[in-house]
């Protein structure tokens, strides 16, 4: 078996290998999308769930006197 022989062989491998993508098509990527999307809404539908939790407070003119120790609600560390 020549050089030649050689890589004749390993470039039939490499197209038959090659011939997956062909078959495979866009189906990955899209599944990949759609993953994404499902995670990122549940991602988002737990952080609601935290915020709602929180006893922080979001506006600003709030904002004054919620971090002092002796308060009556407990905070979250």
């Amino acid at each position: 078996m020549s050089t030649t022989d050689f890589f004749h062989a390993l470039g039939d491998l490499f197209q038959k290998f090659f011939l997956l993508y062909d078959a495979i098509g866009n189906y990955f990527n899209n599944a990949v999308i759609i993953l994404g999307f499902f995670g990122f809404a549940y991602w988002m539908n737990l952080q609601r769930k935290f915020n709602s939790d929180s006893n922080i407070p979001v506006e600003i003119k709030d904002n004054e006197g919620w971090y002092k120790e002796n308060t009556d609600k407990n905070q979250l560390k």
